[in-house]
């Protein structure tokens, strides 16, 4: 499918790459490329050459935050359905099957902080600056800090919500906002091994871990047990875990089926 404001592309290793491309507008998100973020991470659920996605920003910039043309002159209700547009992808990936990996090439502001919080995993450019920085224009990022707060707990989400500095790499590393940091003359190279690696995983395994860790995520402790418990007997009993088991026994390579 062809998009106007980001690229796909599916490789044979089995990782789809969404960049954001508007690069001219540091890769902000516009109502057209919220909208196109949502549906290529959807169609990249469905395709099934797809294990890992992995998303992007064209240019020197992962994403500044959200474009402020047309911001003014809306009701209270029609900035609520903006903004809820505008953060839909967020919330989705959460409830994707397959790992979303932030590729970070450069400053992640605002919503761009939150999509990179929102993905699963991030490995970023030793450049790749991070911060909620809406506050210092009078807004804030109350969507954003959610995923935020996810990776980071109370304390480092507040600061990052109420100061809306950008974080250097190796600090935001330090708290969990990224996994890694690597050169940025390595980055691309990096991050593709990083996610051609996580392909290589059991699919099926791989959809169980991710969908069980968020649908239990916010129980208590015991329910969580109860809840994985039950998650990982299903996985026990699929084809896949027995191929994988086989796989070991027999110290070959397991075949995964393509989900």
């Amino acid at each position: 499918m062809s998009y106007n404001t980001i690229i796909t592309e599916i490789g044979e290793d089995f990782v789809g790459m969404i960049t954001l491309n508007r690069p001219d507008q540091l890769n902000t998100f516009s109502w057209d490329l919220a909208g196109e973020l949502r549906q290529a991470l959807e169609e990249m659920e469905k395709d099934s050459s797809v294990r890992v996605v992995m998303v992007t920003g064209a240019g020197r910039a992962f994403c500044a935050g959200i474009d402020l043309t047309g911001y003014e002159g809306k009701t209270e209700a029609e900035y609520e359905k903006w903004i809820t547009h505008m953060e839909d992808s967020l919330a989705y990936i959460s409830q994707m099957s397959k790992p979303v990996i932030a590729k970070v090439n450069g400053a992640a502001a605002a919503i761009g902080a939150g999509l990179v919080a929102a993905c699963d995993l991030a490995i970023a450019s030793e450049r790749a600056k991070i911060g909620l920085t809406a506050i210092n224009v009078g807004l804030n990022c109350v969507g954003p800090v959610i995923p935020v707060s996810k990776s980071l707990g109370r304390k480092h989400a507040l600061e990052m919500l109420l100061f809306g500095e950008l974080l250097s790499p190796t600090r935001a590393l330090e708290m969990g906002l990224y996994n890694r940091v690597v050169p940025s003359d390595e980055l691309n190279e990096l991050a593709r091994e990083w996610a051609a690696s996580l392909a290589q995983r059991s699919p099926v395994a791989v959809a169980n871990a991710k969908t069980s860790y968020y649908a239990s995520e916010d129980m208590s402790y015991m329910e969580q047990f109860k809840f994985m418990d039950r998650a990982f007997a299903q996985l026990c009993a699929s084809p896949e875990a027995k191929e994988g088991v086989s796989a070991f026994l027999e110290k070959r390579d397991p075949s995964w089926k393509t989900k």
